[in-house]
């Protein structure tokens, strides 16, 4: 493979870095999680591990298929890799809603700290031999696996459709595959919500008693900060945020080129990059339990 045969010799840090899947171990029973941020280009991932280095906080950096295919997966892993290492910030790579086999195989292969395989779509028993699939493929890297079981709404599709998870297929989906991490379907949805979402707490206080792996909120982005927190005292130790940081810094951006004709990349990007941070920081704040509004 040519992305191995360029890469290799930096696909990963000398330094020594805690497994991601004892990472969320250590924090199941208590009430911090881990921030999971999506980044699109240098800019933002420059922005969200700001927010980390200032908090002094861990973070995962995640990645989706259309975001490995804009940057080149070797281009994006190893922008990632070395912004983390200059920043001395304790943080993790993380493939973001996997969606085949190949995809997560190419991300471990390369130095991915963790993948997601989502086959939710798929049937109950297509979702766990693909999941299992990865998982077994992910112990030869010593790497974490993150699936997902019920439907969370994905950009372009109906948030009006239900499709909780259920905690009695939660524990047989867990003891099946042997996930790391999982991915719960209690009323969230991916992109802006049309109104305030009600989240399936006490749904969520049940699969954590049923299944003690890592639990997974997708769609974190506009849900309140008490809501989060109470998610995170019932289970959640991850929490993923990436349509909030595309907004805030494509509306910063039109703000500062509308009010002058500055073209210097390097002067007008620095202003967006910043409201990520500041962004990035109240979240982390959060997370960690230091901030509830």
């Amino acid at each position: 493979m040519k992305e191995k045969l360029i890469f290799t010799f930096l696909t990963r840090s000398k330094k020594v870095r805690m497994r991601l899947q004892d990472k969320l171990k250590e924090l199941k029973d208590k009430p911090v999680a881990l921030l999971a941020t999506n980044f699109y280009n240098f800019e933002t991932l420059h922005g969200v591990l700001m927010a980390a280095s200032n908090c002094h906080s861990p973070l995962i950096l995640q990645l989706t298929r259309s975001s490995i295919e804009y940057m080149g997966l070797p281009v994006a892993y190893q922008m990632a890799r070395a912004a983390i290492e200059l920043h001395e910030v304790e943080a993790w790579i993380h493939l973001d809603h996997g969606d085949s086999f190949e995809l997560a195989a190419r991300c471990l292969e390369i130095g991915f700290d963790s993948v997601m395989i989502d086959a939710s779509e798929k049937s109950f028993e297509e979702n766990i031999t693909i999941t299992r699939r990865v998982v077994e493929l992910a112990k030869k890297y010593d790497a974490c696996v993150e699936a997902e079981l019920g439907y969370v709404a994905k950009l372009g599709q109906s948030s009006k459709k239900t499709g909780f998870t259920e905690p009695e297929e939660a524990e047989v989906f867990v003891n099946k595959t042997g996930v790391d991490a999982l991915a719960v379907a209690i009323g969230t949805a991916h992109g802006f919500y049309e109104q305030e979402p009600v989240l399936d707490l006490e749904r969520l206080s049940r699969i954590n008693k049923v299944t003690r792996v890592a639990l997974v909120l997708h769609g974190g982005s506009g849900i309140p900060h008490s809501t989060l927190s109470a998610a995170i005292k019932l289970g959640i130790c991850k929490i993923n945020l990436a349509t909030e940081i595309k907004n805030i810094f494509v509306k910063t951006l039109k703000g500062v080129l509308a009010n002058e004709n500055e073209i210097d990349l390097r002067k007008v990007f620095p202003v967006a990059t910043n409201a990520v941070t500041s962004l990035v920081t109240e979240k982390l704040k959060v997370v960690n339990g230091l901030q509830i509004l």
